[in-house]
């Protein structure tokens, strides 16, 4: 026999209830005895609304613990309901400022799934034009908008992102493997920003970092895109440090924070 309407509607309020507790929470999770005591319900209550929402993907487990964090099915519809124009023009009061400086086209990427969307551009100064397009998903592992978000990752949520994107093989540089691509993300966490050395284009040397939403949680990534030459590889440190820059302030602009 069903359940009462009443019954079945309580239990989707604090389903939905708990979904919110658990996006709103810190950026490494929460356990079981904490959810329990913030919905107010029973611990096998709790686990049983959990154990739902892991197997649709709006939850996630994290050992040791386990610990609850918001899941993939979760973040990808966010991306897909929210509207993209305020981080548009939040961007845009920052991206053109930072295309003359550093001589660059700089583009804004959302994090969905842990693969780029890119939704905005700055043109660099100059002739030249990169006519890339915007709305479209993006190999995470030959971009280094890509490898900004994967590096804000853990190594176990890269190696699903990868499973299902695979690895293509865009120029000569492009990673062959998971453990290549590992060593370069391992460098990405080290100096906090990401580098594309003609993964993705022959000639083209881009820079990227990671910005982020009030819960420390990676919301996308700006790049710096440019012809390769050899002044500007030698300009590297100072490229990277006015992305990160920049990608700091729309962290700032949207009361985001660095995961701890």
């Amino acid at each position: 026999m069903a359940a009462p309407t009443s019954d079945r509607v309580a239990g989707v309020a604090r389903a939905l209830k708990l979904l919110e507790i658990i996006t709103l929470g810190p950026a490494d999770g929460m356990n079981l005895t904490e959810l329990s005591k913030k919905i107010e319900i029973s611990k096998s209550s709790t686990l049983a609304l959990l154990r739902t929402m892991t197997d649709a993907g709006f939850v996630r487990i994290k050992e040791p613990g386990p610990r609850y964090l918001p899941g993939m099915t979760l973040l990808r519809l966010g991306d897909l309901s929210r509207t993209t124009q305020p981080i548009d023009e939040i961007a845009q009061t920052y991206i053109p400022a930072l295309a003359q400086e550093i001589g660059m086209t700089i583009r804004v990427a959302l994090n969905e799934g842990g693969r780029p969307v890119f939704i905005s551009r700055a043109d660099a100064p100059g002739s030249v034009r990169f006519h890339t397009m915007l709305g479209a998903k993006e190999f995470p592992s030959v971009s280094s908008a890509g490898k900004a978000i994967l590096a804000n990752l853990s190594d176990e949520e890269i190696a699903a992102v990868i499973d299902e994107t695979g690895l293509p093989t865009r120029t000569k540089h492009s990673h062959g493997s998971l453990s290549s691509l590992m060593r370069d993300i391992n460098q990405v966490r080290a100096r906090g920003y990401a580098i594309d050395d003609e993964e993705d284009v022959e000639g083209i040397f881009c820079i990227g970092a990671a910005f982020f939403d009030h819960a420390g949680r990676c919301g996308g990534a700006i790049s710096a895109t440019g012809i390769k030459t050899a002044a500007r590889q030698k300009r590297t440190a100072f490229f990277g440090a006015q992305v990160v820059k920049c990608a700091d302030a729309i962290t700032k602009e949207l009361h985001g924070r660095r995961a701890r």
